[in-house]
């Protein structure tokens, strides 16, 4: 699975191949009428909730794109475009003011019409209840003012149904009454990433329907009857646990109208499992539903083998690891180590030195076999987001060990500052250890320094890493639209909770914290060069060493067009269609 926030790669081959029958066996393609319209494909767990308020991780989001819309959609190629609104939002001048017309042809696929009645109960509820990505509606005036312990769904549900003002956002509006088709936002402050956020397939800016949740507000997505949205696809049957089926909606109101008419998402834990069963003909697509995690020996063969490998995608996965230094110590910051920002010149010069030392190519084959990764060469930012830098654009993805040799005698002589260092990770997965051997292995040969290594059960591991026990760690960051707001916010600077609040590096300065704030208050082209210039800051105080962005396999038979993935979605289904085989 690739929850939205902490990733994971495939197994790195830990696991026993299993052996493949021929393909297209005696479940697969030979039977298949060249006019069948149904795609089938594996996924490795059950849906933790289809519940677009309390949505959170890849495969349920995988899933919920495609049953429900909100006013605005990421596109497949991550534009953001114009869904359940008729256009882009009109914005006032301050920009603080958003203004969307809704189209007066959307309907859930329970026949129900879509009005702003529907926009604000969803946008309402999902904020009152204070799920995951709740914050995506944070800039809207009122949600800082809704209580800090969340009611109960069912409380919930009633207080809306009165327009209770505890649960809802003074700063979303109706102007033209609820059944009317304007919804007006006001925002406490300008927000560039704001259109970006309610965009997030999936989540907190879908629009789902008050009649049918209030009759279960706990449960309503589970059951095919109860599961209604506005997307091309509705839930026909579900086995928990085995297996899920969705039809098309007839006469869905948007478009590209869906060419397959049935999707069939069968359950099956083990990823080797899933890849035997679509060599076997069984599936149409292996890989998709937040599964792109082939078991490392199954990729190699498949590169090797003609009649698959030219069914093989890899794509980029929109999550990027590095190692992040401990750069503070204050009374929170237990964990001094040597490379302190307020050691001066020195620090800096040992953060080079252990940043130079490290062969990021040499590492990624090692770890990846240029199968599950790509060095991270364009910065913090995955290729294929916003913000990327650019190919070899991050001078910290440099390796040069005579110059992290140099460094290191000028700043450590003796050796003793570096002595004893320990980098920490978590086994939750499985590329952590190898690559916690790797970058020991090369410290050890290009700059001279034994480092040990240590792992950390994953909960224990992320608070000792927020809180600043952890003088050199395994980070990184999963993208959840693609705005670097998304990316900055989350991991740097003051608005991140740096330096002492939620933090992995502590890494905190006033013209960080300048240019955060300018940028996300400024339209996403305007605020990408001042991202950009949070990026050169970044790498040139040397705050991180960039290890690789993740890569993500999908293998879809030939006769499926239209299967594809972005850096953080699968291609919908409306998008797919069978051809003749």
């Amino acid at each position: 699975m690739r929850p939205l926030k902490e990733a994971t790669l495939a197994a790195v081959g830990l696991a026993v191949l299993v052996a493949c029958g021929p393909l297209g066996g005696a479940t697969g393609q030979s039977q298949r009428g060249s006019s069948t319209q149904d795609l089938r494909f594996p996924v490795g767990t059950d849906f933790a909730t289809l519940d677009p308020a309390y949505l959170d991780t890849q495969t349920d989001a995988e899933i919920a794109q495609n049953l429900f819309d909100g006013l605005l959609d990421q596109a497949d190629d991550l534009r953001i475009v114009p869904a359940i609104a008729s256009a882009m939002p009109s914005i006032s001048a301050d920009g603080l003011t958003y203004t969307f017309r809704l189209r007066r042809d959307v309907t859930f696929s329970n026949g129900d019409g879509v009005t702003a009645r529907d926009v604000l109960y969803s946008w309402n509820r999902a904020a009152a209840l204070q799920g995951p990505y709740s914050t995506n509606l944070a800039a809207i005036v009122g949600f800082d003012k809704l209580p800090a312990k969340p009611p109960p769904p069912a409380q919930v549900e009633q207080l809306l149904a009165k327009n209770d003002k505890s649960v809802t956002l003074s700063g979303l509006t109706a102007p033209d009454g609820p059944d009317g088709y304007t919804v007006r936002v006001r925002l406490t402050q300008p927000a560039g990433w704001f259109l970006s956020a309610i965009s997030q397939s999936g989540v907190v800016g879908m629009i789902i329907d008050q009649k049918v949740v209030a009759g279960d507000p706990k449960r309503w997505w589970a059951k095919p009857g109860t599961l209604v949205g506005t997307g091309a696809y509705r839930m026909v049957a579900r086995t928990p646990g085995r297996s899920a089926d969705f039809a098309a909606v007839p006469n869905w109101w948007s478009s590209p109208k869906p060419a397959v008419a049935r999707v069939h998402v069968g359950i099956l834990p083990d990823s080797r499992d899933r890849e035997a069963a679509y060599e076997q003909g069984g599936y149409d697509i292996n890989g998709y539903g937040g599964f792109s995690n082939l078991d490392l020996r199954d990729t190699l063969r498949i590169q090797r083998t003609r009649g698959l490998k030219d069914q093989l995608q890899l794509r980029p996965g929109g999550r990027t690891y590095w190692v992040s230094f401990n750069l503070r110590a204050d009374s929170q910051r237990k964990a001094v180590g040597p490379f302190i920002d307020s050691a001066g010149s020195s620090a800096r010069a040992l953060r080079t030195a252990f940043t130079l030392a490290i062969d990021k190519k040499k590492l990624a084959a090692a770890v990846c076999r240029g199968a599950l990764c790509a060095p991270a060469t364009g910065g913090i930012i995955t290729k294929g987001l916003q913000g990327y830098l650019g190919d070899n654009a991050d001078p910290l993805a440099g390796f040069d060990p005579a110059r992290a040799k140099g460094l290191l005698r000028a700043a450590d002589p003796d050796g003793s500052k570096t002595k004893g260092l320990v980098y920490v990770y978590d086994p939750e997965d499985p590329v952590n250890q190898p690559t916690a051997r790797n970058l020991q292995e090369q410290w050890h040969t290009n700059l001279g320094v034994d480092v040990q290594v240590r792992s950390e059960p994953h909960a224990r591991f992320i608070v000792d890493r927020l809180n600043g026990s952890l003088v050199l760690s395994r980070d990184g960051w999963t993208a959840d639209y693609d705005h670097p707001e998304d990316w900055f916010d989350d991991k740097f600077g003051s608005l991140a909770g740096c330096p002492d609040l939620n933090c992995s590096s502590g890494y905190a300065t006033a013209q960080f914290d300048r240019l955060a704030t300018q940028a996300d208050a400024l339209p996403l082209q305007r605020a990408l060069p001042v991202y950009r210039q949070m990026s050169k800051m970044l790498s040139d105080e040397v705050a991180y060493i960039p290890l690789y962005h993740t890569l993500n396999a999908f293998m879809v038979k030939p006769y499926v067009s239209g299967a594809g993935a972005n850096a953080l979605l699968d291609h919908r289904w409306n998008s797919i269609h069978i051809l003749p085989h």
